[in-house]
């Protein structure tokens, strides 16, 4: 039945015995009234905003926030937003100020009945929804049981409501992105449960909108005052930092549910669950870590959260004018939420990121191949060879019951080798059934990033190329290897990274090229490119002309790093490339080419748990290539100067030659991690150049960057010049290692001890100049 517009509720009679009349009186109420809620927005802001910085920059220094921290975070803010709400309610006299108070504490106490599922992991997502859901709809019920009131919604404000709801979730349809389809539902629930347990609240808030006479007063003043309930309820909805982008996304919707208000009975249900949905459900709060970068997933939270503002005060000020001028029906309202449905389904698909990017799992099996005996194989090609050869029989046969199983559910799956493994596609539903199999060793989350509307722009050099040697390759004397013994000429040094620059002048030289010399998995062409930075800086300080420690070897690529954040998937496609390269779109199980893989491979990077990374993830790995004979280096990473911080894979393996970073002084660098290791290992295994090292960038010019993953080139370059200089040594790792150990020199220690000295230092700093002096066939008398 349509319906005009409902007449204004009639405002309160005039103040009884308890309410004294008088501008003072209203006028103290109406102060103390608006510094509550300003106290209250400014608690949540700021506690959230703090406990998000601490947590994230715990994340990037290689820890975590104790979970007890957030349920402390929930707790904190309830105190300090409830307590002056309860005060407000007890000694206000005016009518509005004792209604704002009681529905601010009710708020308050939500929030922080659902801020306590913040207790489980980012990681785990799905369970995260699942809990925030079942919390709030079972607080709602209790709610509507002890209140005896139900809310019901006049038709043509129904739609109404669902329409400005939906105008909400606009903006986030263009930044975000879905993640898996259980994800998404449970995202749904929980905004539908979130909007349920607040309809009553802020309905009864809403009186104060509909006390004025005037339409803009009442939603300005109601606005403000539901918007106050809003923020202390959002609060609690969802992890860091999503909650943050709701604080700032939701609340702004109560101007227009003020106005909605005016005229009636709104949904506040219909309007709410679209708003909360945007940031829930299209946002992984994994991936809004500093440690991505400024322009990745928090950017465009950020951008979709400041979007949903202005299109909520926007959308407040055409509801009023629109509710003023015109006499609506429930036809022309249902119209209005069809019409922006299919607006919000045409950003989706034309400007959007369609489709579901959730995450995946990985599966590793018991068995692994046995590569024990490679080491006598005398010829380098047939070692490589029989050991792709094993690796892949043993995958093949172990895993055929697994995959049988998965193409049977219509499970979608991707096996490795490398690692005996397979990545499904997948949630935490198949993962019991995945972890009950007798076969399965262990499964592993494996994160999978949303898409983005646009790629961050690549760091870019600002310095011309340098004329002479740089300090940090006169500091391990790479340039009096050149002069004497050669520049790296006849072997290939394998970069695993985010990319690189191909066309830049340090590296376009000595590109090996051919068909099975790149591999970018993620859709990118035949021609090297990075679109971060990251690749290119480090590759070419190993060979790079100018800048690198041995740049008359030639290279080759794969990008495993899209975005500063990757998976077992992401690493194992590259490594497994790398021991068996093959033409880009081809089986790497069948069409690898093992006489084509590299020498050496240098490894900048670290699988910590947030990529799902267990401890022993990826040893079988990195102890594959030690059979093959392939010199294998990687990063120590950057979480110094604490000790036993050198704890992700790759680093902490003893196949894995482990490289810290030092200064120009030979001092180690702060921030270079130390040992030992979980397993008690000595790591790092060696020191090199890693404060400020000038290298290439993509665009043709040069920068300077800090890292241990600055350091670890310097040592792929140093084995490359040795075993240029004396091809004898190639593929002997123990030979290899022990000369650049005893042949290192004395690095400077810098913050507390470590177990052992090694445990800081390693075995020192690399000196290219004696390691390959040492490694030298020695001249026939």
């Amino acid at each position: 039945m349509a319906e005009d517009s409902a007449p204004l509720p009639v405002p309160p009679g005039p103040p009884g015995p308890s309410e004294p009349s008088g501008p003072p009186s209203r006028g103290w109420a109406v102060a103390l009234t608006v510094l509550v809620g300003l106290w209250t927005v400014g608690v949540v802001v700021v506690v959230n905003a703090v406990l998000w910085l601490v947590g994230d920059t715990l994340v990037i220094s290689g820890l975590s926030m104790p979970l007890p921290f957030w349920l402390l975070g929930a707790v904190l803010t309830t105190l300090l937003t409830g307590v002056p709400a309860l005060l407000l309610s007890l000694l206000s006299r005016m009518w509005f100020a004792r209604l704002a108070g009681r529905q601010w504490l009710l708020l308050t106490l939500f929030g922080g009945l659902l801020g306590a599922a913040r207790l489980i992991p980012n990681t785990y997502h799905e369970l995260y929804l699942a809990v925030l859901a079942t919390v709030a709809a079972i607080v709602a019920a209790a709610h509507r049981a002890v209140t005896g009131r139900r809310e019901h919604a006049d038709g043509w404000l129904f739609w109404l409501s669902l329409a400005v709801g939906l105008l909400m979730l606009l903006p986030w349809l263009w930044v975000g992105s879905f993640g898996g389809r259980l994800e998404t539902v449970l995202a749904l629930l929980a905004a539908l449960a979130v909007s349920w347990l607040a309809a009553r609240p802020l309905s009864a808030i809403a009186a104060i909108a509909v006390h004025f006479r005037d339409d803009w007063a009442g939603a300005i003043v109601g606005g403000l005052a539901i918007g106050v309930g809003l923020t202390a309820l959002t609060a609690g909805v969802g992890l860091p930092a999503v909650q943050l982008l709701a604080v700032v996304a939701v609340p702004p919707v109560a101007f227009a549910l003020a106005a909605l208000h005016r005229k009636g009975r709104p949904s506040i249900v219909a309007l709410l669950t679209p708003a909360i949905f945007g940031p829930l459900g299209m946002i992984d709060p994994d991936e809004t870590s500093l440690i991505l970068g400024l322009r990745d997933e928090l950017f465009w939270g950020l951008v979709g959260a400041v979007a949903t503002l202005g299109v909520a005060l926007l959308v407040a000020v055409v509801t009023l004018v629109a509710l003023r001028r015109a006499r609506w029906h429930a036809w022309a309202a249902g119209v209005t939420a069809a019409v922006v449905a299919i607006g919000g389904a045409v950003i989706y698909t034309a400007v959007g990121q369609p489709g579901f990017a959730g995450e995946r799992l990985f599966v590793v099996m018991k068995e692994q191949a046995d590569l024990s005996g490679l080491s006598g194989v005398g010829d380098r090609t047939g070692r490589i060879r029989q050991t792709y050869q094993r690796l892949v029989g043993t995958a093949e046969r172990s895993q055929a019951p697994l995959r049988k199983a998965l193409r049977d559910k219509g499970l979608k799956f991707t096996p490795f080798y490398l690692v005996n493994g397979v990545e499904v596609d997948a949630g935490p539903v198949v993962r019991q059934w995945l972890e009950s199999r007798s076969d399965v060793a262990k499964v592993l989350l494996n994160p999978h990033l949303r898409p983005l509307p646009a790629p961050a722009p690549p760091m870019r050099g600002t310095v011309d190329a340098p004329a002479s040697p740089q300090w940090n390759l006169t500091l391990i004397g790479a340039d009096a290897v050149w002069q004497r013994f050669g520049t790296g000429k006849g072997i290939v040094v394998g970069s695993s990274d985010s990319g690189v620059d191909g066309a830049h002048p340090a590296l376009r030289g000595n590109f090996r090229g051919g068909d099975d010399s790149w591999l970018n998995p993620y859709g990118g062409g035949a021609t090297p490119t990075d679109n971060n930075g990251h690749g290119t800086h480090t590759l070419a300080t190993a060979v790079g002309a100018k800048v690198g420690v041995a740049p008359g070897a030639q290279w080759i690529a794969c990008e495993n790093l899209p975005r500063n954040l990757g998976s077992m998937a992401n690493y194992l496609t590259c490594l497994q490339f790398m021991l068996a390269p093959y033409p880009s779109g081809a089986d790497p199980w069948h069409a690898g080419r093992p006489e084509r893989a590299p020498q050496v491979l240098t490894n900048s990077w670290g699988c910590p748990s947030v990529e799902g990374c267990g401890l022993p993830s990826l040893r079988p790995a990195v102890d594959a290539f030690a059979a093959a004979g392939i010199f294998f280096v990687a990063a120590a990473g950057n979480t110094g100067p604490r000790c036993e911080t050198i704890t992700d894979p790759p680093s902490l393996y003893p196949s894995t030659f482990t490289i810290g970073a030092v200064d120009r002084v030979s001092e180690v660098a702060s921030f270079s991690s130390r040992g030992p290791t979980p397993d008690g290992l000595t790591k790092p295994d060696l020191m090199a150049p890693g404060v400020d090292v000038l290298s290439a960038l993509p665009g043709g010019r040069y920068g300077y960057l800090s890292g241990t993953s600055m350091a670890t080139p310097h040592v792929a370059g140093v084995v490359a010049l040795m075993w240029s200089a004396n091809p004898a040594l190639i593929g002997d790792i123990e030979a290899t290692r022990s000369i650049l150990e005893r042949t290192a020199r004395p690095a400077q220690p810098s913050g507390e001890s470590c177990g052992t000295p090694a445990d800081v230092v390693g075995a020192g700093l690399v000196d290219a100049f004696a390691a390959v002096t040492a490694a030298a066939p020695r001249p026939r008398p």
